[in-house]
């Protein structure tokens, strides 16, 4: 497995060795003792399943009071995924980092609790499951607006992105950040 990490401490890039031959291709996609190793907790209470089109945009979302870390596995098309430091006592606070994360090579993001996520779709759909380390807790929801002028995210869009009502309204990083 290769491992990158973002320069948001602790947001780790993992794309997993694929055993391809004639009849298809084998990959493990969550192993305990292998992701302990490069710091990737060992205990999920969740597992959710996203399906999106082209130019969608989902985020930016966090929890406040319960955190949740969250390990991305691409499992169709390509997305150009986006963090966002959320954590106080961190030195990268208030920046962001993103990445192409596509399903050629499975690729999978490690995001540690206390950042924010969000995700635009630039294949035909995407696919993608993630397993949390919290609950989701929906009145704990936070939004950051997908283009808070302070954060400066450099979307990859090639078209006005699709956005939920959520997002359309979410809040500035100053205002959450308080």
């Amino acid at each position: 497995m290769q491992v990158e990490e973002l320069p948001i401490k602790g947001v780790l890039k993992l794309t997993p060795k694929i055993y391809k031959d004639n009849r298809g291709l084998f990959l493990e996609t969550w192993q305990k003792k292998r992701y302990e190793e490069f710091g990737v907790p060992t205990e999920f209470v969740q597992d959710n399943l996203s399906i999106s089109s082209k130019n969608v945009l989902r985020g930016l979302h966090f929890q406040k009071e319960h955190p949740q870390g969250k390990l991305i596995t691409l499992l169709k098309g390509k997305i150009f995924d986006v963090v966002v430091d959320f954590r106080k006592y961190s030195p990268t606070f208030g920046q962001w980092a993103g990445t192409y994360l596509s399903a050629e090579n499975f690729e999978q993001l490690w995001i540690p609790p206390g950042l924010a996520h969000g995700f635009l779709v630039c294949s035909d759909e995407a696919l993608f499951n993630y397993k949390c380390t919290e609950y989701y807790y929906p009145q704990d929801e936070k939004t950051i607006l997908w283009n808070d002028p302070t954060l400066e995210i450099e979307w990859p869009l090639s078209a006005s992105p699709i956005l939920s009502a959520k997002d359309e309204c979410g809040t500035s990083f100053e205002a959450e950040a308080k």
